[in-house]
């Protein structure tokens, strides 16, 4: 519900450039896709939501000269450390939910679901990144207050249904982020 083709993407972005920065969420690119994006949407970042390794990141920059995001999935602390890898190759990590026990097949992100804050407690202090995950204005102060995050990133939880952004929504996550 929240995808759209190159040629869409690049209408987008030119509407967009000089105003915000340019993000390409791919998942598990090949390199046609991840040239087709670079040439026609040229984005500054390239947002990697699949199972890419510290080898494919570095590839995908080479290949570029995007700065690159890469999500890490997080249920536990042991899936936080996996952001450990990528020190120094990606730009930034994403600590996302991992999709909910028994839902195989669901979204890579995106899902409104939060996970336990807590796991990134031996990693935060080590890795530039950002918080994603089931994050909404009733929860969005509180997941800022335990993380320490910077930066957090919101999509489901500001819909009024599948890819359809609420306005009203947005401006209360906006304001909550805020005051945290």
């Amino acid at each position: 519900p929240r995808s759209v083709d190159v040629p869409t993407a690049a209408k987008l972005a030119a509407i967009a450039r000089g105003r915000a920065r340019i993000v390409a969420l791919v998942v598990d690119a090949d390199d046609a896709l991840v040239d087709e994006i670079a040439s026609a949407v040229a984005p500054d970042l390239f947002q990697l939501h699949g199972a890419e390794s510290p080898e494919r990141v570095t590839a995908i920059k080479a290949r570029t000269g995007a700065q690159v995001m890469k999500v890490i999935a997080v249920r536990t602390a042991e899936d936080a450390a996996r952001a450990l890898a990528y020190q120094g190759i990606a730009d930034l990590i994403m600590f996302d939910a991992k999709h909910p026990e028994g839902q195989e097949g669901a979204l890579p992100g995106g899902n409104g679901v939060a996970f336990n804050w807590e796991a990134l407690l031996g990693v935060r202090d080590e890795v530039r990144y950002m918080l994603a995950g089931g994050l909404n204005a009733e929860n969005v102060a509180e997941a800022i207050r335990l993380t320490g995050a910077a930066i957090v990133d919101v999509s489901s939880g500001v819909e009024r249904a599948p890819g359809e952004k609420d306005p009203e929504k947005i401006r209360r996550f906006i304001a909550a982020a805020k005051s945290a």
